[in-house]
């Protein structure tokens, strides 16, 4: 059984693209680009990344550039944090082979959603998560029920648990009870929060992971905040947090993946486009994104970490 736990702040990394009209939508995967982008997160006190998520645009990319996205976090990282890969698929034997992929290719750790293309029940998920787990490597299990349309309820997560390799669970039903229910049914299972718009009240109440979206544009704030919440510096915690939470909320709506592309290139960053099934955003989107961000931006600008 390992004993990884797989927690502080992780970054579902977004992947950059290249125009290249050869490519899937005119867009190659940039990965020197991403390289890049995964030291940054580390340098500025990431934990680790997550290459293949969601945000990561995992289901817009073929089999060969799924997997060199996750060798490129691996190789970039290396032995200054932890690499946990999405294995996500549609069934057992799908998610089972990615998470071979992974530990041949060194990473420390997977994240695997229940089966991703229809309402698996309580015993096709354990299933699920039993291949996976099988493998060996330290699994972090991801409740999005808003997406997959199954949820991982504490009652279920009881059960998961019980599965060796099986170490955590990415929190992401926006329902901040969940927590302490969760370390009451799975005492096991550490408990990483997965909404970046809850991260600071799921971190109140026990998470001791975040496995986040906004790091990608606000790496060493978003570190200082976790270290604030679990050091119970709740005063400063939320001076913080209340200028960065409009936009977090980004994190939690349809468009995330464009939002925190869009984040990326305003603080100075490379977001850029997506590929579809992802469009651009329109003009009113933008308009209260810009808001949301540049409330943010403007007090991170007068209150500078270190000042």
């Amino acid at each position: 059984m390992t004993q990884e736990k797989l927690d502080g702040v992780i970054v579902a990394t977004a992947l950059p693209y290249a125009e290249n009209e050869a490519a899937p939508a005119g867009l190659r995967v940039d990965y020197d680009r991403f390289a890049e982008h995964c030291r940054w997160v580390i340098d500025n006190g990431c934990r680790g990344v997550g290459p293949n998520g969601s945000l990561g645009e995992y289901s817009s990319l073929s089999n060969v550039e799924r997997r060199k996205v996750a060798q490129t976090a691996i190789e970039t990282v290396g032995d200054d944090g932890v690499v946990v890969v999405g294995v996500h698929g549609p069934g057992a034997h799908q998610a089972r082979e990615w998470a071979e992929y992974a530990a041949e290719d060194g990473a420390d750790g997977v994240l695997c959603l229940p089966p991703t293309m229809f309402r698996a029940n309580d015993s096709e998920v354990i299933h699920h998560f039993e291949q996976v787990a099988a493998v060996g490597l330290p699994v972090m299990v991801y409740n999005n029920p808003i997406d997959t349309k199954v949820d991982l309820t504490p009652a279920l997560l009881a059960e998961i648990a019980q599965i060796d390799n099986v170490v955590a669970v990415k929190e992401f039903s926006g329902d901040v009870r969940r927590v302490l229910e969760i370390a009451e049914s799975a005492p096991e299972l550490n408990i990483v929060a997965g909404a970046d718009d809850v991260a600071l009240e799921a971190l109140l109440m026990g998470a001791r992971g975040w496995f986040a979206g906004f790091p990608n544009v606000f790496p060493a704030e978003s570190v200082h905040l976790y270290d604030l919440a679990l050091e119970g510096r709740l005063a400063e915690a939320r001076a913080l947090y209340e200028p960065l939470v409009a936009a977090f909320r980004w994190d939690s709506r349809t468009e995330f993946v464009q939002a925190i592309k869009h984040g990326m290139d305003l603080v100075g960053r490379f977001g850029g486009p997506c590929r579809p099934p992802r469009g651009p955003m329109n003009g009113k989107q933008l308009g209260a994104l810009d808001a949301d961000m540049r409330k943010a931006m403007d007090y991170l600008a007068a209150n500078p970490l270190g000042a």
